[in-house]
């Protein structure tokens, strides 16, 4: 079997694959994406666990650099469930007519960069080799799962489940006794439907989390033509904010109101449900005090709605809210009301084993019949790290990235020794600060300038100076260091996978309109802080 050769090859057949690929072949490149499931949606084709949704409002979380396109699809409810997302991703690929140049049921499993032809070389779980000028990831921030190395897993006789690679069929939990570990957005979103069904529920709680109600409700016909009417506007919300999409905010501090205007402010922003509860008061992710005004408020709502005292103690989040990310849920905290669910703090009474039976801790073993790992991701680097991807004299990235401790990259988009690579949400770019169709445009709109701009100037490679991503990483910490993320370990820093934090914070926090500037500047100048190698005619 001949190595095939493509112009690209782009791994992830999500929003950002899609986009990638119909955008290079629009530019006449030959395109080949590499997917490991077998149909498109990246995140949206794995995760289908009870509950599932976007926490973006279904109008923005669409593409939107086709008019046309956006015109033809209307979204069913306020917050689309995984279904809804899973179609639209399938629309969008026939529209495209985009399934041609996807590889499904095939994974990456090498990519290295090739010194003398200058090309990538690309290996696959079925044993193909690829070559191709361009390297692109596409792999996203949240699909690789992470499950804690507990104790005895392999030992279970019942059912387990991650929320991250959930079966296609429904999953019946009625009579069972069922332990869900992790209250992340996932766990928050599936724990009221398992709810209904399960004998009974027991949720492990590491940390507990500020969640926001979604109010979620159908979509009318009159506001589903009223968004498609308000096009303009919402493809501008993905250029003009720093979130990508526009909602409700008093655009004061909450130190500069009263208390009864205060309460006021987030009482509506509680009943109209959402992201706004993060945003309120646009200072809450930098200001303790406005802070704590919004953190409090949660922590009061959580006392009026679980009728246990303790129980409603130990839901408190004791951390900055926004500082991890906002959950959105729907009657999460009503649920703990419920006879048949229980809470377990694991800090005060840690896991020590999964056994035959169920799970034991410190004080005591729950029996089950199921155990729900809600447990999140490697995310931000964990997908990427694991393809073996290696740079010039066969560097491996997660070698560079010292296992994606120590992030080094300029914008989120390259990698210095790493040519003509380049990644869609990257770390160090705003990614999962953002509504993701908005960034994942940027990044896709900003790769294909670049890819124009070496095609029409006989430019064979690019690639970061080291000076720009030194640079870019700290610009990225400078940043954050304004801010109150730093203050909190999650998933941001990696905190979650074994409890110790990257050195630097790899997300930028500085908002996606910023960042658009600064790419643009980049791109303007004729991409100052990359290296440019114009090709050799001979070659």
């Amino acid at each position: 079997m001949g190595t095939k050769q493509f112009d690209a090859v782009v791994v992830g057949a999500g929003f950002a694959g899609l986009y990638m690929l119909h955008k290079l072949r629009e530019r006449g490149l030959n395109v080949r994406v590499i997917e490991a499931a077998d149909g498109v949606g990246g995140t949206w084709y794995w995760s289908r666990y009870p509950g599932a949704r976007c926490d973006s409002d279904s109008i923005y979380y669409s593409f939107t650099f086709s008019k046309e396109l956006y015109g033809k699809w209307r979204w069913p409810e306020r917050y689309s469930a995984q279904p809804d997302i899973l179609r639209y991703l399938n629309f969008v690929a026939d529209e495209l007519d985009l399934r041609k140049d996807i590889q499904f049921e095939t994974r990456v499993t090498k990519a290295s960069f090739n010194e003398k032809t200058k090309k990538w070389e690309i290996e696959t779980d079925t044993n193909e080799k690829l070559e191709a000028k361009y390297f692109i990831s596409g792999v996203g921030c949240l699909s690789t799962t992470n499950i804690p190395p507990f104790e005895g897993v392999e030992s279970f006789k019942g059912e387990t489940y991650h929320t991250g690679r959930w079966p296609h069929e429904k999953v019946d939990f009625t009579g069972k006794r069922v332990v869900v570990i992790g209250n992340g957005s996932s766990g928050v979103q599936a724990m009221p439907i398992i709810a209904e069904e399960a004998k009974e529920l027991t949720l492990l709680m590491r940390t507990p989390h500020y969640v926001a109600e979604a109010r979620n409700h159908p979509l009318t016909k009159e506001q589903q033509d009223e968004a498609i009417a308000n096009y303009d506007d919402i493809r501008d919300a993905f250029f003009s904010t720093p979130g990508g999409i526009k909602f409700y905010t008093t655009g004061k501090s909450a130190t500069e109101f009263t208390p009864e205007e205060q309460k006021k402010a987030l009482d509506y922003v509680w009943e109209t449900g959402g992201l706004a509860l993060g945003g309120v008061f646009p200072d809450v992710s930098v200001n303790k005090e406005s802070n704590f005004v919004v953190s409090q408020y949660v922590r009061d709502k959580i006392d009026e709605i679980v009728e246990d005292e303790e129980t409603a103690k130990a839901l408190h989040p004791d951390y900055y809210i926004n500082t991890k990310r906002l959950i959105i849920g729907t009657n999460y905290y009503e649920i703990f009301n419920r006879e048949n669910v229980n809470l377990v703090t694991l800090k005060d009474n840690p896991i020590v084993r999964i056994t035959e039976n169920g799970v034991e801790l410190q004080n005591g073993t729950i029996e089950c019949d199921a155990i729900v790992f809600a447990t999140g991701y490697d995310s931000m680097t964990g997908s990427i790290l694991r393809m073996d991807i290696r740079g010039r004299d066969g560097q491996p990235l997660k070698e560079k990235w010292e296992d994606g401790k120590a992030v080094k990259t300029y914008l989120g988009l390259s990698v210095q020794n790493f040519p003509n690579f380049f990644m869609i949400t990257g770390p160090q770019s705003p990614s999962v600060l953002t509504n993701m169709p908005s960034a994942i445009e940027q990044h896709v709109d900003w790769i294909d300038r670049c890819i124009e701009y070496l095609e029409e100037n006989n430019i064979q490679l690019i690639e970061a100076n080291e000076e720009s991503e030194i640079e870019w990483a700290k610009h990225c910490d400078d940043i954050a260091d304004q801010t109150l993320f730093p203050y909190t370990n999650s998933w941001y820093t990696g905190a979650n996978l074994d409890g110790t934090k990257r050195s630097g914070f790899i997300i930028y926090v500085g908002g996606l309109n910023n960042y658009r500037k600064i790419c643009d500047e980049v791109a303007d100048k004729n991409y100052e802080g990359f290296t440019l190698d114009v090709a050799n005619v001979l070659n």
